[in-house]
Formats: structure tokens, sequence, C-alpha cells
């Protein structure tokens, strides 16, 4: 525009188009950095222009420093550096300005909603947090709010009366699909926050801490600090969004690419199971899938029993229950191939810790301490432990106990590779038919 405007041939435009690219990535980067773009960063009353001039020079700086290495300033006169500089910051103030106006009242009518949230605290820090200023300067939405009663005077341990609130806040975020659990306690109590940190270690959320009420008095002085304060993450979920995301891909692709291969099989085996005894072609069963919310899972039916109750029995081998299909299907996991149906669902994943019957989650829950961090990601059609020989029946504590730490050992270490290579070895499982009955 201003070689334009100064009568000047308008030429090298790719290195014109090229550096203004460069330009806005650098600045993209730096302003991400920042927190401009976090919703308490962008209704925030504290005005960001100041420090959007401060990055937009930095990059001005950062630009003509790469010009002079690269020798191509000779393209670019004085004129045309200058008038980018400062154009370009003006209209970065006025899309600032414009968007902050477009968010504050999107805010204000309740249009807008950040991550749903179940806020639990102390009484004084609760009373100084309301719904607008969850929004405005953590993104969160609250679903529900919890009051923890005073602290015990014992620093061992926490009261009978804190561990319910806790229970209630965990039972609320599964029951209301919250995507974290808050918490706004002052930080004065460490010793407090590590006893309410490891008991939320039972559910698979994330769990942030909001800055008490007399940090947030002091980040409010503009000379303190340079972006508004956000919540910090004392306990992260099993998976970030994007490895959550990776691995419903996975899921997706993968049971839908299976139906596709698997239908005639079980087509045979619907009919098959239809001629051979009394009864529904599908098995249906209570199970508990992620952060321990029920489902019903699906089987082809190969028992001449449908137990969904109180006292399930574990298939042996031999079993007498077992139909004369039953046990063609059960050798060789056909029996498992509608649980695909449930992957689609999203109910539960390709690989994962094998769900169990409800009264088996109980039972094994109350001897095990660790048992029920294997709700911390959707059960699977397969898992590390099914490949690692522990596969059916557990008529021991001491296998169940060994399932577990495989099952935990995969949720620690969970990577697209191991999915894809528990997925090739359980084929092999398949093939063997070990502890298969």
């Amino acid at each position: 525009m201003y070689q334009a405007f100064s009568s000047r041939a308008v030429s090298n435009f790719d290195a014109f188009a090229l550096s203004g690219s460069i330009a806005a990535i650098l600045y993209l980067w730096m302003a991400h950095a920042a927190g401009f773009y976090q919703l308490g960063s962008i209704v925030s009353s504290r005005p960001a222009y100041r420090r959007i001039i401060n990055r937009w020079l930095i990059v001005g700086l950062l630009l003509t420093f790469l010009a002079f290495l690269l020798k191509v300033g000779a393209i670019f006169s004085r004129g045309s550096i200058i008038s980018f500089v400062a154009l370009s910051a003006t209209l970065l103030m006025g899309a600032r300005w414009a968007v902050t106006r477009v968010v504050r009242g999107a805010v204000t009518g309740g249009m807008l909603a950040g991550r749903r949230a179940v806020l639990v605290g102390s009484r004084d820090e609760l009373a100084a947090l309301d719904g607008d200023q969850l929004l405005r300067d953590f993104g969160l939405t609250e679903i529900d709010r919890l009051t923890l009663p005073s602290h015990s005077l014992s620093m061992m341990r926490l009261s009978f009366s804190e561990m319910s609130v806790l229970n209630q806040a965990m039972e609320s975020a599964r029951q209301k699909g919250a995507e974290r659990i808050v918490l706004a306690i002052s930080w004065n109590e460490s010793r407090r926050l590590e006893l309410i940190r490891d008991r939320m270690r039972a559910s698979p959320l994330p769990v942030q801490l909001v800055p008490d009420r007399v940090v947030r008095d002091i980040t409010q002085d503009e000379t303190l600090a340079s972006k508004p304060y956000s919540a910090i993450e004392i306990k992260r979920g099993p998976l970030s969004h994007f490895e959550q995301f990776l691995k419903r891909a996975l899921d997706i692709v993968g049971a839908v690419a299976l139906l596709v291969l698997l239908w005639p099989p079980m087509l045979l085996a619907a009919i098959a199971i239809k001629l051979d005894s009394a009864g529904p072609v599908l098995f249906r069963q209570r199970r508990n899938g992620f952060n321990t919310k029920q489902f019903r899972i699906l089987k082809f039916r190969t028992m001449t029993v449908g137990e969904d109750s109180d006292k399930v029995v574990q298939a042996t081998r031999f079993d007498r229950r077992v139909t004369r299909v039953g046990r063609h299907l059960r050798r060789s996991s056909v029996d498992e191939l509608p649980q695909l149906f449930n992957v689609l669902k999203g109910d539960m994943s390709l690989v994962g810790p094998r769900p169990h019957a409800l009264v088996h989650d109980i039972q094994y829950g109350e001897i095990l301490s660790d048992y029920a961090f294997r709700h911390h990601v959707k059960p699977g059609i397969t898992g590390w432990a099914q490949v690692n020989g522990f596969r059916g029946e557990t008529p021991r504590i001491e296998q169940m106990q060994r399932r577990v730490e495989l099952d935990l050992w995969y949720i620690n270490n969970w990577s697209l590779l191991l999915d894809l290579k528990i997925l090739f070895k359980t084929a092999f499982e398949v093939a063997s038919a070990r502890n298969a009955y």
C-alpha cells in the first residue's frame, strides 16, 4: 500500500506476503504465550492495549533483524516498514476492542459458557467467588457448589464430614457431566490441600485450584501482574484433550473397519445362537464405564442364563451354563464383537481395562485400594492385562491384583502406539485361545 501511494512500482509481492505471514505467526505465538486469547484476558477490565503494542514492537524488531540476516533488507523501504508496523498496531487494537465488546455482551447475555465445573471450597472463599467471575477470570461454568466444613484439628487426615463433602463433589461431577473439579481454599492451608488432592485421585477428572482472595487482590494490581491470573491444575486427567481426540479417532475408525470386515461371522453367530437354544441373541449386562458411569455392555449370548443382579458367577472351565454354540464363540472371542457398537456409542474403547460386573467391582473395590483407578479411562474390548495372559476367570485375589497393576500401568503410560501394539497382540492372543472358556 505504501509503495502504491508513493507512486512506486509494486514488485516483490511474494516477499511482502511472506514477511507479513512470518510477522503474523510470531505475534500469534507471543500473544498465545501471554494469555491474550483466554476468556479472562478478553473480558478483563484491565486494558490490554499496552501489552499488545509491546508484543507487536518486538515482532517488528525481529522481522527487521531477520531481513538483515537474510540480506533482503533492500527490498523493503523504510516508509513501508514504518507504515506496516503502525497500521498493523492500529488494526490489532481495533480488533481487540471489537472482540472484547462482543465477548462481554455474550457473557452478560448468558450466551457463552465455559468448562463445566463442580466448585468445592471453604465458606469464606466461596463467598468471594460468583458465577460471573468464574466464567470471566477462569473460563468455568459452575454446575454445582459444595461448602467444606471447618478443617479438623488433626493435620494428619481429613474429618468424616470433609470426606463426605468431597465424595459428594465427585458424585455430583459424575452425575452432572462436569469436566473438572475446582477447589477454592486458602493457599495457606497447604497440608489440607495435599489431603484433598490425595482424596481426589479417586476421580479421573482434572482438579484445579483457583487463587485465593489474597492472591487475587494482589494480582489485580497492573504493576504486579503481566497477565490475568489462572487456575492451577493440581491433578491432571489421565489423558489430555488431544490424547482423548486421538484415542476416540482410533476407536471410531477401528470399530467401523472391524464391523465392515467381520459382519459375516457376526451374522452366522447370531443365526447359530437362535437355532441352538431359546433366548435372545444378545446378552446385556450393566457395567461401570469411565468415571463409574454405568452402561449396558453387549455380547452374543453364550450361556443359558443372563445374570445381571447382585450375584454374578464368573464362567469356569467346563461350565455347564455355557451352550454348545457359546463354547465355540467364547473360545474364538466372537462373543465380544457386539461391543464394537458400545465403542461407536462412546461407552467403551477398543483398548482399555476390561469392565467387570457391578457386583465384582464392589467386591474387588473393597479389597484392592487401587481398583477404582481403572475407571479413569473408558473400558476396552481388549487391554494390556489381557494380552499379558490375564484373560478370563480370576479365581484368586492375586490374579485380580496383577490385572489391576497391568491396567494402571496402561493408564499411566498410554500412547497411540501402545494401543496399536495391544490390538496387534490381541489377534495372536485370540488365535491361541489362552484362558478362553
